[in-house]
């Protein structure tokens, strides 16, 4: 179970405030497209579900218990810069995050648990489509395969919760509808609750089965940061047919240079 519960979330720092009131039930299973423009607090509110960041008011349940106040194995994360080790091949990236969750102390399993782990990598680098890389380096990879490869590094500790931050931004069209297609199956095979960044308005329509668009409500333009961002729409995409006349004529959010 993976039920995310949010309750009067705000996140300031000083003289800016992020996100106020953010009030949220995700049951179990669904993929939240996050959407809005940039500096809306999309980033700082994923953040805030890995515990990377903590509220500064509110706070986040997983299935009615506190999230954990340190990033954990039931959260995996997709950036759209690929977290993989440089010096570390294809499977070893992958089965790197069992080697630390079996074995904190040494970092390395060994034995049977070894075996487990490998296996689990291999079958997981093949759902991926990497068997044919799985002695590589990264560096020995398209932009693609490498996201493949996160990908599979995130899913190894089989977390509740996946996590993207615009993990196909830096992809061409064609990959990145490879990606769209990997991403759906893992995620039906996965049963994973998935939050999902994104500046591309069609791309969260066709992949979430709910959108949640961030902005502001409130503005001064006195003090530009006396007021945060909250969810101006929480939209189910039940009926399928919606989602095909909503996804047509959508245009994709332009990208700056700021950040969320």
């Amino acid at each position: 179970m993976s039920h995310v519960s949010v309750r009067h979330l705000w996140k300031e720092y000083p003289n800016q405030v992020v996100l106020e009131r953010v009030n949220l039930e995700i049951p179990s299973g669904e993929f939240c497209a996050l959407v809005g423009p940039s500096g809306c607090g999309k980033t700082t509110f994923l953040r805030m579900l890995l515990s990377e960041d903590t509220p500064t008011r509110g706070e986040i349940l997983i299935d009615g218990q506190p999230i954990a106040a340190e990033p954990g194995p039931d959260r995996g994360v997709v950036f759209q810069r690929y977290s993989v080790f440089p010096h570390l091949t294809v499977l070893e990236n992958v089965i790197l995050g069992r080697d630390f969750a079996g074995s904190k102390f040494l970092g390395r399993l060994f034995g049977a648990a070894r075996r487990r782990a490998v296996e689990e990598g291999e079958r997981l680098i093949e759902a991926v489509g990497l068997s044919h890389a799985r002695d590589k380096y990264p560096a020995e990879l398209s932009g693609g395969m490498q996201q493949r490869l996160a990908i599979a590094q995130a899913l190894i500790v089989k977390p509740k919760i996946l996590l993207l931050d615009e993990p196909f931004g830096a992809l061409d069209p064609g990959t990145k509808a490879q990606m769209y297609e990997l991403l759906t199956t893992l995620w039906k095979q996965e049963r994973m609750t998935v939050f999902m960044v994104t500046h591309d308005l069609k791309e969260g329509f066709t992949l979430g089965t709910r959108v949640l668009a961030f902005d502001k409500v409130r503005h001064d333009p006195q003090e530009p940061g006396a007021f945060g961002a909250t969810i101006t729409l929480n939209l189910p995409l039940d009926d399928k047919a919606v989602r095909a006349e909503v996804v047509a004529p959508l245009p994709a959010l332009p990208v700056t240079a700021d950040e969320d």
